[in-house]
């Protein structure tokens, strides 16, 4: 018996053998973990080490940009990449304010021509009424260049080698850095007039069209034109890949004068035209990539310009993976480009100018790490994994601090880790709009869109954005008064001010009527108390807006008590921003909360959003509203063309007035910007106009790379205890195991032979 036990006893010794020197084989590298966690890369870092010290910039995104072809693009998310990848003719002076237009790939500023009905030339003080046409002629730069892509390789005989794939040259395509050669050419004049011609393309779907359609001589009857051709192509092909040829058919309204110089001309006069040239909507295309990317498989592996976009700009996107990173690199084919030599004085003192006339850009590689929450985005900011950071709510506390005068600034703590704050009253507006489309908020008929004007007077008068304001957004925010922002002209001050529906001036200043106003408003609507007067049911309103984290429920909780105080029941539903969009674009949402940023510093760019010819549904304009009114139509078309004066003021007033009495919004507010940015990230101004400043930024990866390690050093010391204490631990099994092998030892010698 004692012969069978011995055994099994070895092998229990043999399995606590074998964990003991498998524990005791870690203890002498123990030293070495510790010595290394004491140098080179932070544990914790994102980032590849052998990247710590390099040029590169760290930002975030939280949501994947829809569109990044130039035609398409709109969002404030997409321009954040098309703006440093393409070049329009015009760009914003970086330094200067008021803002200033300067050439971007214009040799100087486009010349500008009027002429009359019979197309006799006007002086340049001609009266806006006598003017028919307005010529703009644009010189571009010679030697500017495309960066590398597929879509310009040619084989030894000058052939395009990728514009005629079959279905099998594409089986080992999967993305775009796939295919083995690239190649590019030169920009030409060509290829912006492409770009206007493919504002009327009837599979793109611009947004500006409409707008443009108004302006460009030609275009709408441009637009038509393609749609019948491309209607005719599709049945006779019956879906075969048919490619649209825009070359085949001129457009008056753009027109080529020479190999670097073209002509746009417009209707009438529209001083704000020179702004839309300093936009993406009329950078460069060309014609090659359209027709590369074209191919009959290409959509389905996500090979569209939509997707890799092709530019002269300083930078390139050399990485789509929208759900994880999206990297730009810079452009070696980039002409170049200088740092500004002027600005205002306060430049000078805070070093903005110290980089003046050297060669742009400054940054080799951006990389945007997509992080849809706010905490883990500001977690990596303080730990110097992102260079810059907006301020959420929850963290505006920890990261500013209002001084006697009312000023911000940075917390102690910021201030220590070398954080700066910029601020700026950002020209824009965010709002909540009605869709007047709808029957119950819109209405139907006289009697029943009265009604319905009634109903959003009085949400406008409950929905309290100076509460909003002052819990959301910390006070960086002015409650808006209408579309135009504070900075924009056409804006008033004061009692003029103020939208009469929902405010009254006492002693001095604006305060929102008594909630026993709106609710008389509702009464006359047809809905006292919250309730239908014909049927008794309740009034359920829906409310449309973009996939939220958990971290904004409470901002949707704070809405639905809102339209509480009417006894209205709000109703959130919620989605995707690009399944938003597209409700917004067929006019299926009722209320919606969506937002504008100036794209120039005109109020037409605002007043322009609730123009009836201009409505999204039907249109693809940026009413997203589908607001109309005939008297305020009339004096947009007025208004439009006008020099800022008087007689534009006394317009606007009237156009304002017309749209509070309306209420097509909740006018909503006015944001305050803030920006943090770490000590090693120079050259930041902000200006919310220009959208391509990266090229201007410079980042110290030296600095950057020490302070990493000084704020992510590894607290070894629970590592330290934790070995002691499994050391301490193993003690008493080591004992164990010895006298187990010496007792075996023994019991063995016992053993005699039978």
């Amino acid at each position: 018996m004692r012969s069978s036990a011995t055994p099994s006893g070895f092998s229990r010794g043999s399995r606590l053998g074998r964990v003991i020197k498998a524990a005791l084989k870690y203890v002498p590298v123990l030293p070495v973990i510790l010595v290394s966690a004491c140098s080179g890369n932070p544990w914790n870092s994102p980032y590849p080490a052998a990247d710590a010290d390099k040029n590169i910039l760290y930002s975030a995104f939280a949501e994947r940009p829809k569109h990044l072809d130039p035609v398409q693009s709109y969002s404030s998310n997409e321009i954040l990449f098309t703006a440093q990848i393409y070049e329009p003719p015009l760009q914003y002076h970086y330094l200067k304010r008021p803002y200033e237009l300067i050439p971007s790939a214009a040799v100087k500023m486009p010349v500008v021509q009027y002429f009359g009905q019979s197309g006799e030339r006007l002086a340049d003080d001609a009266n806006a009424a006598q003017i028919a046409y307005t010529v703009y002629e644009i010189s571009i730069k010679p030697g500017i260049r495309y960066q590398p892509h597929p879509a310009f390789a040619r084989n030894e005989g000058g052939e395009l080698l990728y514009h005629s794939l079959s279905a099998k040259d594409l089986a080992g395509i999967y993305k775009l850095s796939d295919f083995p050669l690239s190649g590019s050419r030169e920009l030409t004049a060509h290829d912006y007039v492409f770009q206007v011609k493919r504002l009327a393309h009837p599979k793109l779907h611009s947004p500006i069209l409409g707008l443009m359609s108004d302006y460009i001589v030609g275009l709408k009857e441009y637009s038509a034109t393609l749609e019948t051709v491309a209607a005719q192509a599709q049945f006779n092909q019956k879906g075969a890949d048919t490619y649209l040829d825009l070359h085949s058919f001129p457009l008056e309204g753009a027109q080529v004068v020479d190999t670097h110089t073209y002509r746009i001309k417009i209707k009438g006069k529209y001083p704000q035209f020179l702004y839309w040239l300093a936009m993406p909507f009329f950078a460069p295309i060309p014609w090659e990539a359209e027709r590369f990317y074209g191919q009959r498989g290409m959509a389905e592996k996500n090979i569209t310009l939509d997707w890799y976009p092709v530019g002269t700009g300083p930078y390139m996107l050399t990485e789509n993976d929208p759900n994880r990173v999206m990297i730009l690199e810079k452009n070696p084919n980039f002409h170049g480009e200088a740092y500004p030599t002027e600005g205002p004085p306060e430049d000078v003192d805070e070093g903005l100018l110290k980089d003046a006339g050297k060669p742009l850009p400054f940054i080799e590689k951006v990389i945007y790490s997509r992080d849809k929450e706010s905490i883990p985005r500001w977690n990596k900011f303080l730990q110097g994994y992102y260079d810059a950071s907006a301020i959420g709510s929850d963290s505006f506390d920890q990261a500013v601090q209002l001084t006697g005068q009312g000023e911000a600034t940075v917390t102690e703590a910021m201030k220590q880790q070398g954080i700066r704050l910029e601020t700026a009253v950002a020209a824009s507006t965010n709002y909540m709009g009605f869709n007047m489309l709808d029957p119950v908020v819109g209405g139907v008929g006289k009697q029943g869109q009265e009604a319905a004007r009634k109903l959003r007077q009085a949400i406008s008068i409950a929905v309290d954005y100076e509460e909003y304001v002052s819990i959301f957004a910390n006070g960086r925010g002015i409650p808006a008064q209408g579309p135009i922002p504070p900075g924009i002209a056409g804006h008033r001050e004061g009692k003029e001010g103020v939208n009469p529906v929902v405010y009254d001036w006492v002693n001095g200043r604006a305060r929102r009527k008594p909630i026993e106003a709106a609710k008389a408003l509702l009464a006359e609507a047809g809905y006292p108390n919250g309730r239908d007067a014909r049927t008794g049911a309740p009034l359920v309103l829906y409310f449309d807006v973009t996939a939220r984290s958990a971290e904004d429920k409470s901002s949707l909780d704070w809405m639905r008590k809102q339209f509480q105080k009417l006894n209205i029941q709000l109703v959130v539903r919620s989605t995707d921003y690009n399944r938003f969009q597209d409700k917004i674009r067929k006019g299926n949402a009722q209320i919606f909360e969506w937002g504008w940023n100036a794209d120039y510093p005109d109020a037409e760019n605002f007043l322009f959003l609730l123009h009836g010819p201009q409505r999204k549904a039907g249109s693809e304009g940026e009413n997203a509203s589908n607001y109309s009114n005939s008297e305020y139509n009339r004096l947009f078309e007025q208004m439009k063309n006008m020099e800022n004066g008087p007689e534009r003021q006394r317009i606007i007033d009237r156009m304002v007035s017309i749209l509070r009495r309306d209420a097509p919004w909740l006018w909503g507010y006015h944001p305050k910007e803030y920006g943090l940015y770490h000590a090693w990230y120079e050259n930041v101004k902000p200006n919310r106009l220009s959208h391509n400043n990266i090229k201007y930024f410079r980042i110290d990866g030296s600095l950057r790379a020490e302070k990493r390690r000084e704020w992510n050093e590894p607290v070894l010391w629970p590592v330290v205890l934790v070995a002691i204490l499994l050391l301490a631990s193993l003690i008493p099994a080591v004992m164990v195991y010895r006298h187990r092998e010496r007792s075996a030892g023994i019991t063995s010698r016992d053993i005699k032979p039978a």
